[in-house]
């Protein structure tokens, strides 16, 4: 759809706007009332899309680490340099590289990160110098990994460890809390703000006001609380009279848990599970309910009220939309695959995507390519294959894969789901994504080869797992 009721930014909101990114966990698709949900309740966020902007095709990745990677480096995470000079499922992003909140430090913003961090292998991984205050983060509260086991392990502020383990109930209430005390402190000087809120990952957790809220269970119960949560930075925001001069993002880090994604969870797994609405998939899958999140943008001195996109978007446009915005530079020694928002944030008539495609990495493997309303799925080998191993690098052993036996296109707009494979009747459009696709292949790379602009920053063998397993 393309934008209406467009306005100028008013001349309060001339100052360097402060950026929130509020960025959920597993949240699906038609997980918010905006986007089509009817059996819980997002009446803050919806607002906010009323008051703001919605993104229906806004793209993270398939899984919780690669995403944050992609938001925080504004590169597809197989660009992204690792440790090892490998790639990992959870990625163990490399100290060299440049994340977001540390070119908005350097320009003089205050930066703060609540919550989940999961880019450093998870506490494997975790040592000193990967800290997020010390890689642009003013202040940190939050933990390092996931919830799988029903709690959280390792709580840091800052630098200190203040437990060693917590329980997952009030973790939304303790963020939001956390996050509100910042945006106080900070309203005197532009900032950055990125919750990454540990909700709705299972296993879920909620408190008391929220518990038995929902027709969905639990999982509405959370979502009504992540909902909630957001409002009050909302409200404190006009509050503090910073509405006019801060865009808030709230986003997902990629589609839900299905009832299958991970067989050793009991069928309680059921009440944890969110929904990918009319999209096909979901979490740990590059079709649509796999990838495509719900996205709202708000901000009263800058993004017009009451409009939509389907333009595609990606988190990894974060980074430059807010450097641009904040008068900053990007790392000018090496490549980014993000592309400046603006045009179409701020309601510039015509505005269209920045990209010409979109690449569906999972992991390693490139198994799909997006130019405008195409995607074209190439083939690949089920979960249950032997080759299966050939085509991943890492571990995340609750994926389902399905296989595709044949080159499929599929036309988004008429065909939302994914089920009407039109390649034989488009062999043009089949040709020219299949050369874009190629594209990719020489700069990012494949599951069997290393494209030519992956970052590396260590001496030694690349990606040296993935040459053993082809050796196999």
């Amino acid at each position: 759809m393309g934008l209406a009721g467009c306005v100028a930014p008013t001349e309060e909101a001339q100052r360097r706007p402060n950026f929130i990114i509020v960025f959920a966990d597993d949240q699906g698709y038609g997980d918010l009332g905006v986007f089509g949900a009817t059996d819980f309740r997002t009446p803050r966020i919806d607002r906010m899309a009323a008051e703001g902007m919605k993104f229906t095709d806004f793209y993270a990745q398939p899984v919780c680490g690669p995403s944050r990677t992609a938001l925080l480096t504004g590169s597809y995470p197989i660009r992204v340099a690792e440790y090892g000079n490998e790639k990992n499922i959870f990625p163990y992003v490399h100290e060299k590289e440049i994340l977001l909140p540390k070119v908005l430090q350097d320009a003089g913003y205050a930066t703060a990160m609540i919550g989940k961090v999961d880019i450093t292998k998870r506490r494997q991984g975790f040592k000193p110098e990967l800290n997020p205050v010390r890689r642009g983060f003013d202040y940190w509260f939050g933990v390092v990994g996931a919830n799988d086991s029903g709690e959280v392990h390792w709580v840091y502020r800052n630098e200190e460890r203040i437990q060693e383990s917590a329980g997952v109930d009030d973790l939304t209430r303790r963020y939001t809390d956390e996050a509100l005390d910042f945006i106080r402190a900070s309203q005197d000087r532009p900032f950055f703000l990125y919750i990454a809120h540990t909700m709705a990952h299972v296993v879920l957790g909620v408190t008391e006001p929220f518990k038995g809220r929902s027709e969905r269970g639990l999982y509405g119960d959370v979502i009504e609380e992540l909902d909630a949560s957001t409002g009050e930075i909302v409200d404190l925001l006009v509050e503090l009279g910073l509405d006019q001069d801060t865009i808030v993002v709230y986003t997902s880090d990629n589609g839900p848990w299905s009832n299958h994604s991970l067989p050793q969870y009991t069928a309680a797994i059921t009440e944890h599970a969110g929904s990918s609405g009319p999209l096909r998939g979901a979490k740990g899958t590059t079709w649509e309910g796999g990838i495509r999140v719900p996205t709202v943008m708000w901000g009263p001195g800058y993004v017009p009220a009451g409009t939509e996109t389907a333009e595609i978007a990606t988190n990894m446009d974060l980074l430059p939309t807010f450097i641009a915005k904040a008068g900053a530079e990007l790392p000018a020694d090496r490549t980014l695959d993000g592309r400046d928002l603006s045009p179409l944030i701020f309601g510039e008539p015509g505005a269209k995507s920045p990209h010409e495609a979109f690449y569906y990495y999972r992991e390693t493997h490139l198994d799909a390519v997006r130019s405008g309303p195409w995607k074209l799925v190439f083939p690949r080998p089920g979960r249950d294959d032997s080759e299966w191993l050939l085509a991943r690098s890492g571990a995340f052993l609750g994926e389902i894969l399905e296989p595709v036996t044949e080159l499929s296109l599929y036309n988004l707009e008429a065909d939302i789901g994914e089920k009407d494979n039109v390649a034989a009747a488009n062999p043009d459009v089949v040709e020219r994504l299949t050369a874009l696709a190629d594209r990719a292949r020489e700069e990012l790379g494949d599951w069997n080869r290393i494209g030519s602009g992956v970052r590396f920053f260590e001496e030694g063998p690349k990606w040296p797992r993935r040459q053993q397993w082809m050796q196999q």
